[in-house]
């Protein structure tokens, strides 16, 4: 996983109208919680551009007022209109919790059906894996070269070490499509 910092500040009262007064002022009310306790502070709504912009999976270094601790962004929520972050939810990441997340997909090599005329359609963009977070990659790649057309790579032939794939293995992660100037030329 990549890296990010951000800077926060507890927050000593909490409710509907502290909340509103943080975000009047560019603030995000945050959590932390998974480690028996909860942590509710505040920080500036531009720290978290590197965190949101971005198809990246980050393990964050929450600096609460000097108190470090290590996080992932679990939860995110949005104004319906505008678009302004309302609310954010970390989990707390310690060296042997297992943790559950979503990691990028990232295609290897050139399919043979590719070459041949065919497009390759991804179908899911990101893989749920768990394991603990010094094992979860940036990316988890896929072998497409092997792809003819009309054939598809699913989860359960990815081979992976280090963490467990969560998704059902008969789900497609990517297929090479047959297009409607070749259907006829195939048979």
């Amino acid at each position: 996983m990549k890296k990010t910092e951000i800077v926060g500040y507890k927050r000593a009262n909490l409710g509907k109208k502290d909340a509103k007064a943080l975000r009047e002022q560019a603030m995000v009310p945050c959590v932390l919680y998974g480690n028996g306790e909860q942590i509710h502070f505040s920080a500036h709504m531009y720290l978290f551009r590197d965190l949101l912009f971005t198809p990246n999976v980050y393990e964050v270094t929450l600096n609460i007022e000097g108190e470090t601790r290590l996080g992932t962004l679990q939860d995110i929520q949005y104004h319906p209109v505008s678009d302004i972050i309302l609310h954010a939810d970390f989990l707390e990441i310690t060296p042997d919790k297992l943790i559950k997340i979503d990691v990028p997909v990232r295609f290897i090599g050139t399919a043979v059906g590719v070459t041949k005329g065919g497009k390759l359609v991804q179908k899911i963009n990101r893989i749920k894996v768990q394991g603990v977070a010094s094992s979860i990659p940036d990316f988890v790649d896929v072998p497409v070269g092997d792809l003819d057309l009309g054939k598809s790579v699913k989860v359960g032939s990815l081979k992976v070490e280090g963490f467990t794939i969560l998704n059902n293995a008969s789900l497609p992660i990517a297929t090479v499509e047959i297009p409607r100037a070749l259907r006829g030329t195939l048979k």
